[in-house]
């Protein structure tokens, strides 16, 4: 296959209705990935995870498995290459023109689609398993997931017909195995691991393929994934207990717990968080096309119970890959916290429902992940993710997985930031809108045919202002998203304030723009407590504050005064200042009444620390350079 790097990926699509916008971008998984430009912190921490992550990526390495196939373990050497083209590609787009770094991306996707075409076999089948093991209780099928999506993200940029082919090939493959009346003579819920989320969370490819193809065999094999998804009684069962509000982390087998036969790769229990939201996104997907809308109140019912039980104040959630009640939680040191996959998969699960449902409380939800769990999980070079991320502790690397030199965390990791580029600015049902904010370029194409653009300056959110200057004429409606954790915010248009703004709402300028209007938006940042039992956090806007050892002010165990803090209560006290170091972004000072023994005068008076961004806190990945956010209270004879 012979196609010229300057034109790898020409094609894109353009979203126009909001009836259409869904199908779109279905149809393109890259669409708007060329409408922004990031610039300054943000734009420079992007650049470099593209530049020494995506495009570093060896594209031998990931797909030696597929050409080997020498699996016998049953493990996932094969989600890599997957997982990568997800990123790779929309990156490219991204990019655009013919750098040095483009070109050498585009080299990269391309001789790995090579590699990966000429591993299929007559059969259909791209994967490392034999036979005797393939649609078996290893990640084969969840293998399988992630080379059709890296299958349909290249042929949505280049709309190479052998690519596509090659993706039809694969699922006939698994529907005349594991498919109704298969040769395997299983149910594909059946497969895999975590009670059929993994082998059930391909519904997702399954769904792009057929919205690409309209073929009706498409179609009906996902009708017969959904059931394998929602009937069974020892399935997954996405639909019936989300529908009767079992929380997330009630929903494994009964008598199951985690101690019980528990293992990194487990047959039973549905806690793993990773793989449900996965196979929501499927379900979403499947909705979209057939109108289910059980199917979507359940994803939501879920979702919404996600953030109810499980989001810490840093947007991240589960103990070792799985669902805990972790909210409530959050204060204590449980093991393996914040899996990078599972931050990323939870931001994907957010854009979804923000696309689907309109709600900007999805969009606040990809804001306080981004900022926290997420630029917490990536090395400051950008080369690498984290396999955990806890609240207090170190940040390092993640574990080797399958014999290679990667992990499933480092894999996933730039999936993370397309969720909050992708729905950075972009236009639906003819009105833009801003959901986040932060110095960039942006523009997109209007549905009549016109174009709207405009310059974002900001230090946001490290400041609480943004200036976002017009380079568009015409009459079109833009909205901006006021963050619910605002309470007050302003909005200005060419310096007079505009009324009807409120917390947790989209607010919308109408009006026939010229060159260099001016919108300004102010947002309320105090830093306020959080209380969980006797401990106190503190954040700022969306960011989760944090201490850390580099700014060498005392022990940072040493508790607060009893009863210095009520849940909610905003911290007058914290000053922004330099930072000591150029790793920390934020930095914050605050003269607080930490210490026990105030007997005499001199450790009765408050005492000032620093604090810093949870993202940069321990992010020089040295076991001498830890971090806390939770602190202890001191506790009283009645406690």
């Amino acid at each position: 296959m012979k196609i010229r790097l300057e034109t790898l990926f020409a094609v894109t699509m353009t979203v126009a209705t909001v009836a259409s916008s869904a199908m779109a971008a279905a149809l393109d998984s890259s669409a708007g990935l060329g409408n922004v430009r990031l610039k300054g912190y943000l734009g420079g921490r992007l650049d470099a995870m593209i530049e020494r992550h995506v495009a570093g990526t060896d594209a031998d390495y990931i797909t030696a498995a597929f050409m080997e196939k020498t699996e016998t373990k049953g493990w996932w050497q094969t989600e890599f290459w997957g997982k990568w083209m997800h990123s790779a590609v929309p990156y490219s787009v991204y990019l655009q023109g013919g750098t040095p770094k483009t070109l050498r991306l585009n080299e990269s996707i391309r001789r790995g689609i090579d590699r990966m075409l000429s591993s299929q076999e007559p059969c259909g089948y791209i994967g490392n398993y034999p036979d005797e093991l393939r649609c078996g209780e290893g990640w084969d099928v969840w293998g399988m997931k992630y080379t059709m999506m890296g299958l349909l993200h290249y042929y949505d940029a280049t709309k190479d017909e052998n690519t596509l082919a090659a993706c039809r090939r694969l699922c006939d493959y698994l529907i005349g195995e594991i498919g109704p009346g298969g040769r395997r003579g299983r149910e594909l819920w059946q497969t895999g691991n975590w009670s059929g989320y993994a082998s059930s969370s391909i519904l997702e490819p399954v769904m792009w393929l057929y919205n690409r193809t309209k073929d009706a065999r498409y179609l009906d094999f996902a009708s017969y994934i959904v059931k394998g998804m929602t009937e069974p009684e020892k399935g997954p069962r996405l639909l019936d207990l989300a529908l009767k509000g079992v929380s997330v982390a009630d929903r494994n087998e009964k008598g199951y717990t985690r101690n019980r036969e528990w293992s990194y790769v487990c047959k039973y229990g549905r806690s793993k968080a990773y793989e449900m939201m996965s196979c929501y996104q499927g379900l979403i997907e499947y909705f979209e096309v057939t109108g289910r809308r059980d199917l979507l109140d359940a994803a939501v019912k879920t979702a919404e119970d996600i953030v109810r039980e499980e989001v810490n104040l840093a947007g991240g959630c589960a103990s070792s890959e799985a669902w805990f009640h972790g909210s409530r939680k959050q204060h204590l040191p449980y093991e393996r916290l914040q899996e990078t996959c599972v931050t990323t998969t939870w931001m994907r699960f957010c854009e979804k429902l923000l696309d689907i449902t309109g709600d900007s409380k999805w969009a606040d939800q990809i804001e306080r992940t981004f900022y926290n769990a997420y630029l917490a999980a990536m090395k400051s070079d950008g080369s690498e993710f984290a396999g955990y991320t806890p609240l207090s502790g170190n940040r390092w690397h993640g574990q080797h997985h399958c014999y290679m030199h990667t992990d499933c965390c480092t894999a996933n990791g730039p999936r993370g930031f397309l969720c909050f580029l992708k729905k950075f600015f972009r236009v639906k049902d003819g009105v833009a809108e801003f959901n986040f904010y932060g110095s960039a370029l942006v523009k997109a194409d209007l549905p009549d045919g016109g174009k709207v653009s405009f310059d974002v300056y900001s230090l946001y959110p490290r400041t609480d202002s943004v200036r976002i200057v017009s380079h568009t004429t015409g009459n079109v409606p833009v909205r901006f998203r006021i963050p619910a954790w605002s309470a007050i915010s302003e909005v200005k248009l060419n310096g007079t304030p505009l009324s009807g703004v409120e917390a947790g709402r989209y607010f919308t300028v109408s009006r026939e723009w010229k060159l260099g209007d001016i919108v300004e938006l102010k947002f309320d940042m105090p830093v306020v407590a959080h209380r969980l039992e006797s401990n106190v956090a503190f954040t700022r806007g969306p960011v989760v504050l944090a201490r850390d050892s580099r700014f060498a002010d005392g022990d940072m165990t040493m508790p607060f005064r009893r009863e210095a803090f009520k849940d909610g209560e905003t911290v007058p006290t914290f000053t922004a200042v330099h930072s000591p170091s150029d790793d920390i972004w934020m930095a914050f000072s605050a003269t607080l009444p930490i210490g026990s023994h105030s007997e005499n005068p001199e450790s009765a008076n408050p005492t000032t620390v620093f604090f810093c961004d949870y993202a940069s806190a321990g992010n020089t990945w040295h076991r001498d350079n830890h971090y806390r956010i939770w602190f202890p209270m001191e506790l009283g004879p009645q406690d």
